[in-house]
């Protein structure tokens, strides 16, 4: 499966090495967008080869320690019963997604929550935590998850346990002009403890910006390329349980995950 992959991996990688780096502090400073809006786009090899050609020069890439792909590995939490999947299935506004995301290169962890805030927009709430807590509820992630709910919801913790494993490899384009960012991931896995189904041979492409109006969406409806409703996690879930009602993404399943490889 994975030689199906390396076409998408191939076309990030000239992509990334083609442009002027930027280093992680002037993405922590200039471009930490916490709220914004992001739009998820799927595209095959070629289109993503052309989208990264309409950026204009001013889009750096963002270089840590000579690197500019960098491996992602991340455990959601969610309920024995899935609750923030159908959560999510059913468009509910008060939902959000719980999880522990490693950065396999750099060795830096994050406990991160993402919830819905005004029109939509994505609220990332996130703490670093020791290498040795990641993909686990310690007390001080369980304390912090809790303040969170709490101060947007009005809501108390449900209990949580680790119900994915999800790792792909990650090329980001930063503008230092207004923090838009683009984040490109290709070589998508999925893992329980029964299974792992890979990904397609596509780049997922998520535009960040304050509006969802930045270079980067213009330049994707340029190209005639549209919007998906996807969730990297619902989407894992819904492969990983194909017996699981799945309605909000059965046509992106059905259309552009069909080829995914089992083991």
């Amino acid at each position: 499966m994975k030689a199906l992959l390396s076409r998408s991996r191939a076309v990030l990688e000239d992509a990334v090495k083609a442009r002027e780096p930027i280093g992680l502090g002037e993405v922590v400073s200039e471009a930490a967008l916490q709220t914004r809006v992001d739009r998820k786009f799927l595209l095959r090899p070629e289109e993503f080869t052309a989208f990264a050609a309409r950026l204009g020069d001013a889009f750096r890439i963002m270089e840590i320690d000579g690197l500019r792909t960098f491996r992602y590995e991340s455990v959601y939490f969610d309920t024995r019963d899935l609750a923030q999947y159908r959560a999510h299935r059913q468009g509910r506004r008060r939902r959000y997604k719980v999880r522990s995301r490693t950065y396999a290169d750099t060795g830096l962890t994050m406990f991160e929550i993402k919830t819905k805030g005004a029109r939509g927009a994505t609220v990332k709430h996130r703490r670093e935590q020791d290498m040795q807590d990641a993909g686990r509820l310690t007390p001080a992630n369980t304390e912090f998850l809790g303040n969170v709910l709490a101060e947007e919801y009005g809501e108390r913790m449900p209990e949580l346990g680790p119900v994915l494993e999800s790792t792909y490899t990650r090329g980001t384009f930063v503008s230092p002009i207004d923090g838009e960012r683009v984040t490109c991931d290709v070589e998508l896995s999925y893992a329980d403890t029964d299974q792992r189904i890979d990904g397609p041979d596509l780049i997922v492409v998520e535009t960040k910006s304050a509006d969802g109006r930045g270079v980067s969406d213009r330049a994707l409806a340029e190209l005639g390329i549209r919007e998906v409703s996807m969730s990297k996690y619902c989407i894992g879930i819904a492969l990983l349980h194909p017996a699981l009602p799945a309605n909000r993404w059965s046509r992106l399943l059905a259309q552009r995950f069909d080829a995914v490889g089992v083991s």
